[in-house]
């Protein structure tokens, strides 16, 4: 009986170890702060990603925010898979990690499994947004249109460079005027 509670402590340990692992911050990624929910709320296109496996091959990519009854935030990802000519969505929550003035949450699209979501720059128009979850491997550059200046892009990928993210391997997504 002692062995079978120590062999399930074991295995809850190393399950909550690996889990917290997933709320991690970067190195030297700082969480913007005087975050306002309801200005980030709305639909944001994805104008260059870091590959992430659930994203291969989609373009049209958007992500949509709206408050949840429940305090948290719905988050519903899509976009267009040309291989296959389907839409795929994927529908979320995410929840403050810190306090609601911080741009860090937790999201998850997967039950009680959840990873970080980590806004590190956001323009005062919450019109721009580079987001990276506990790994320098995931990196998002939003906007609220399909497409950004060269400007406004050489100003995003410098700050995501300088903080040690591989910007020369972003994939540019392919967006539309129109996003059914």
């Amino acid at each position: 009986m002692k062995k079978l509670r120590l062999i399930s402590v074991l295995i809850f340990s190393v399950a909550a170890l690996s889990l917290a692992g997933c709320l991690g911050k970067p190195d030297k990624v700082v969480p913007i702060t005087n975050f306002q929910a309801e200005k980030y709320l709305g639909t944001w296109y994805e104008i260059a990603r870091l590959d992430y496996y659930h994203e291969k091959g989609l373009n049209q990519v958007t992500a949509t925010y709206s408050l949840r009854d429940d305090g948290g935030i719905k988050v519903l990802n899509r976009g267009y898979l040309s291989a296959k000519g389907k839409w795929r969505e994927s529908e979320g929550k995410a929840y403050f990690v810190e306090d609601k003035n911080t741009g860090y949450l937790k999201v998850s699209f997967w039950g009680p499994f959840y990873s970080s979501y980590i806004i590190f720059d956001l323009d005062e128009q919450y019109q721009y947004a580079l987001v990276t979850s506990s790994s320098k491997s995931n990196l998002w550059l939003l906007a609220r249109t399909p497409t950004i200046s060269g400007e406004v892009k050489a100003s995003m990928l410098a700050k995501a460079a300088a903080l040690g993210f591989d910007t020369n391997k972003l994939i540019y997504v392919e967006q539309t005027e129109k996003n059914p």
